[in-house]
């Protein structure tokens, strides 16, 4: 295929698991936005083929493809969407099954072969910015064209946390914000200001099922932050529906995430399923746990 002219009305988006990515999809199409996505293979909705202009799947691991991909169709910007299941890239012969292309062996090599750099999740996405900015494609915030997503500060559900709740939402908030500033994780599990469980690489929902198996009583909190240093084009916190079944399926009882940074998939419907369930979710800010604002 020969490159097309650059053209500002075109974008790509590099989709992962979850909604996330069609929503996005979908806010891009309404603006009149011809969008040429990849689909990370065993991560991405199919459906995104309805909505977007082109689609076409892609290994986890092929950055140097993709960049071929988007440059022989003009796009000069581009966006990350959807989970990515890290966890994947630590099993046996990870890296032989992914098949990584040329040009993603040569990025990781300090990474993951010469261990020069870690494998933070901000040192990882900071050198990907990188690559595709070496070739004029812009990785740009997706929030930007769907501000709707963020979450509002406020209560979301018709019951609110108790004193004790309350209790543990602020000491949750602080440790999940120190386990954000190491870019470790971004939710944790609290019961009687004790933190039940860490999320590191495996994931929220794991995280919240390991704090289930721990607190037999349930009852539990769980707090979801954006890091200190939350660059919003990567891994902004989410939280949808599969979220509280979760929590319901673990025993978890209150959800509090961050007002601004947090989005908020199918709000109406976490809102009623967290009702029905008597669940409690609140959004704030940092100045309300008495903590410094981190917005910039």
């Amino acid at each position: 295929m020969n490159a097309l002219s650059p053209n500002p009305k075109r974008i790509g988006i590099m989709a992962g698991w979850g909604r996330y990515p069609l929503v996005i999809a979908e806010a891009l199409k309404k603006q009149g936005y011809e969008t040429y996505c990849l689909g990370v293979v065993d991560h991405a909705d199919p459906k995104l083929a309805e909505i977007c202009h082109e689609f076409q799947w892609s290994g986890l691991a092929k950055f140097g493809s993709a960049i071929r991909y988007f440059k022989r169709r003009g796009v000069t910007e581009a966006m990350m969407a959807g989970k990515i299941f890290k966890v994947r890239l630590f099993g046996r012969f990870a890296w032989i099954r992914h098949l990584p292309d040329l040009r993603t062996i040569r990025m990781f090599i300090p990474f993951f072969w010469t261990r020069q750099k870690d494998c933070r999740d901000d040192t990882l996405l900071t050198a990907v910015v990188d690559e595709f900015a070496a070739e004029g494609i812009r990785l740009s915030v997706p929030t930007d064209y769907a501000p709707e997503l963020l979450v509002k500060p406020g209560q979301l559900t018709r019951r609110g946390p108790s004193f004790a709740q309350q209790k543990d939402i602020e000491f949750g908030w602080r440790m999940a914000k120190e386990m954000g500033r190491l870019d470790i994780g971004q939710s944790v599990a609290v019961k009687n200001q004790a933190v039940l469980a860490v999320e590191a690489v495996e994931g929220t929902d794991q995280n919240i099922r390991r704090a289930g198996t721990l607190c037999k009583a349930g009852r539990f909190t769980v707090v979801k932050v954006a890091k200190p240093q939350q660059d919003m084009r990567f891994d902004v916190p989410t939280i949808g529906v599969g979220t509280l079944e979760t929590m319901l399926e673990a025993g978890g009882e209150v959800l509090a995430v961050e007002a601004g940074k947090t989005i908020l998939l199918d709000q109406k419907e976490v809102v009623d399923f967290a009702d029905r369930h008597k669940m409690v979710i609140v959004s704030l800010m940092d100045s309300e746990v008495g903590l410094p604002s981190t917005t910039k």
